[in-house]
């Protein structure tokens, strides 16, 4: 305990940091436990608790959105490889906002629409029970073994970094336990006493206090680090920023990548294959993010709780524009990590402590050398509250997916409210004690976690977007296409990464994508359980066929195009990027466009076929394209948006 309380002292954390995040966890705990009460006496009803008895308003909705998915993979992963490979990792979180646009628009109101409760209940609704039941228990694997133990890992050695801890342990009735996992041990208690208690709505209403306290303690740790460069460096926050990126971009570090959010494959292969060039645009990332923002129990779980479809739309461009600001508050203070260690001499008289020994020790290395008294407290307490607004969110869709979609239609198909509340209590502390047992041997020796997530998530968004995205919006998709489709997804993942190493996950999700739909479409027009149907009526078949034709125009022709790049590149002997077109298009990875036309050009079959077909799968959605309307306050909020990531692009291509 002696060696503890020394690191302590030494971490540069005073009295007043520590009673800062002591005031905030007890404000979190009793705020969530005050929402947690129930009302006039009345029991939770499975809604309540679920869905928060679909209560949440527009700001609701987009601040829980982003305390759930910014977590520790963020602040420390994220800035991990912004420390490592620069800020080209952003576009993860600026194409996430121009995602967000497209499921406000096309995929969440036939969700809300369906009055679903979780994703796998609208599969079984789409398809049949085999479907739902699968999804069910990859999503729940995927929940406990990848999203609870990651952000839990990762948040404690944050907070083992920031205090000096590494490598200390305690006795505990004669057994030696390390820190990180008392530390991570403290996060899943934290997190779960309101949220396993209270549902839902303990979970969404904390958030908008929890990303209040994200937002603007990492704005002002990444402010305060630079303003402590800029003293070093003769100039103010904003000038330290300038000087950072002509340095970053000029002379000797012409071809440095970390200011480039496009990265070429010739200036730094290994960080482009984390973040391939411009596939980090219109390539795989697409579906990683469509199958986490749109499909995702725990993220899209809030939208579906909204007051209504209109509240749940504004709730995503809400977020969409929270997104944007979230490079600056990650990545952002990585790429000062890095300019620090470049230039040891300008910053030898900080006497700096500690080291960064893998890349994910950037973030907390900034927050102790860098933050001052009071400030180092509140930027703690913004970590805290990333790591536990998304564990909180983890362990309620947790308990949602195994009570609604196996405990109620398997198990117990008479339980009343009371019951499923309850079990989906004990279901959300079953999943705290596997994450705890399993955190260490699944996360013990990575370097860059984001990375992890990225990759592995990887394995099974192709065909989750398959599966979800044509079940929503086709209704010719059929139940034996999705079976097979679910079925292939993760061998072929595996197949390519066993016989392709070499070829970055984001390509590899991209080429999964385009066999899975292909294969999907197939499937489906051969299947011949079929019922006749009505054609739509004229002004929406005329809409339809008019965008099948924009869209099959569109895809074709970046189909073409990329792979006409791709084949005279491939007739150049000696590449030279910096002075061929095609080579430079090539060396950013301009393949990515084949994807992308069939992401796009997928859409013309549906629309097509929805707009001509006399028969549709038996259990197909009801076409109604009045779903898809928006204010106008969303069409500018949306415009908003995407002008925004056009600047970005244009600014630091």
């Amino acid at each position: 305990m002696n060696s503890i309380s020394e690191a302590i002292s030494m971490s540069g954390f005073k009295t007043i940091d520590f009673i800062i995040l002591v005031i905030y966890l007890i404000l979190l705990v009793c705020l969530g436990l005050f929402l947690s009460r129930n009302k006039d006496g009345k029991e939770k009803s499975a809604n309540d608790y679920f869905l928060a008895g679909n209560t949440l308003t527009w700001w609701a909705v987009g601040a829980s959105l982003i305390a759930a998915n910014i977590s520790a993979e963020q602040f420390i992963g994220m800035s991990g490889t912004g420390f490592r490979d620069g800020i080209a990792i952003a576009a993860y979180e600026v194409m996430a906002a121009v995602t967000l646009v497209v499921i406000g628009k096309f995929l969440l109101p036939v969700m809300l629409d369906r009055k679903i409760f979780t994703i796998p209940q609208f599969l079984r609704e789409r398809y049949n029970d085999g479907v739902g039941l699968a999804f069910s228990i990859l999503w729940l694997f995927l929940y406990v073994f990848v999203n609870l133990t990651s952000v839990a890992w990762l948040g404690a050695l944050a907070i083992e970094q920031i205090l000096g801890l590494q490598g200390l342990a305690v006795s505990i009735f004669g057994i030696e336990v390390s820190m990180r996992m008392l530390i991570i041990l403290g996060l899943f208690v934290i997190a779960g006493i309101y949220s396993i208690y209270g549902g839902l709505a303990s979970v969404a209403w904390t958030d908008v206090m929890q990303v209040t306290f994200l937002v603007g303690g990492g704005l002002i740790t990444a402010y305060v680090a630079l303003h402590e460069m800029g003293a070093i460096l003769g100039t103010d926050a904003l000038g330290a920023l300038g000087q950072v990126y002509n340095d970053m971009t000029t002379g000797a570090h012409a071809q440095d990548v970390h200011f480039h959010l496009v990265i070429q494959d010739s200036h730094n292969h290994e960080a482009f294959t984390n973040v391939p060039g411009i596939a980090a645009v219109v390539g795989g990332v697409w579906l990683t993010n469509l199958g986490y923002w749109g499909f995702n129990q725990y993220i899209i779980q809030k939208g579906l709780a909204a007051k209504s479809i209109d509240e749940a739309k504004k709730g995503l461009i809400f977020a969409g524009f929270l997104k944007i600001v979230i490079p600056f508050i990650v990545v952002l203070p990585g790429i000062c990590a890095y300019y620090i260690m470049e230039n040891p001499e300008t910053f030898a008289s900080m006497n700096l402590a500690g080291k960064i020994n893998v890349a994910d020790d950037a973030y907390p290395w900034l927050i102790r050398n860098f933050t001052p008294t009071g400030i180092k407290g509140l930027s703690f307490a913004a970590l805290t509250a990333a790591i536990i607004s998304s564990l909180a969110s983890m362990f309620n869709s947790t308990s949602t997916l195994f009570t609604m979609d196996i405990y109620k239609k398997y198990i117990n198909k008479q339980a009343g409210d009371k019951q499923l509340v309850n079990i989906g209590r004990v279901v959300a502390v079953c999943a705290l004690l596997i994450a705890l047992v399993a955190v260490k041997p699944l996360l013990g020796g990575l370097d860059q976690a984001f990375q992890y997530i990225q990759e592995y998530s990887g394995f099974i968004y192709p065909g989750i977007i398959t599966v979800f995205g044509l079940g929503l919006l086709w209704k010719r998709a059929s139940s034996t296409a999705a079976v097979w489709s679910a079925i292939i997804t993760i061998p072929l993942g595996v197949l390519f990464k066993v016989c392709f190493p070499e070829v970055a996950f984001q390509f590899r999700a991209g080429y999964i994508f385009i066999i899975l739909v292909t294969f999907f479409i197939i499937v489906s027009y051969f299947d011949r359980k079929y019922v006749s149907c009505e054609k739509p009526a004229e002004g929406d078949q005329q809409q339809m066929l008019k965008w099948a034709k924009i869209m099959g125009i569109a895809g074709a022709a970046m189909i073409v195009i990329a792979i006409a790049v791709v084949a005279i590149g491939a007739t150049h002997g000696v590449k030279d990027p910096e002075n061929n077109l095609i080579d430079y298009l090539n060396d950013i990875g301009f393949q990515a466009f084949i994807f992308f036309g069939v992401l796009v050009g997928c859409n013309a079959v549906w629309l097509y076929s929805n707009s001509v077909d006399k028969v549709r799968d038996a259990k197909a959605l009801p076409i109604n394209l009045n779903l898809f309307s928006t204010t106008r306050g969303y069409t500018w909020g949306a415009f908003g948006i995407c002008l925004i990531t056009f600047l970005l692009y244009a600014l630091l291509w």
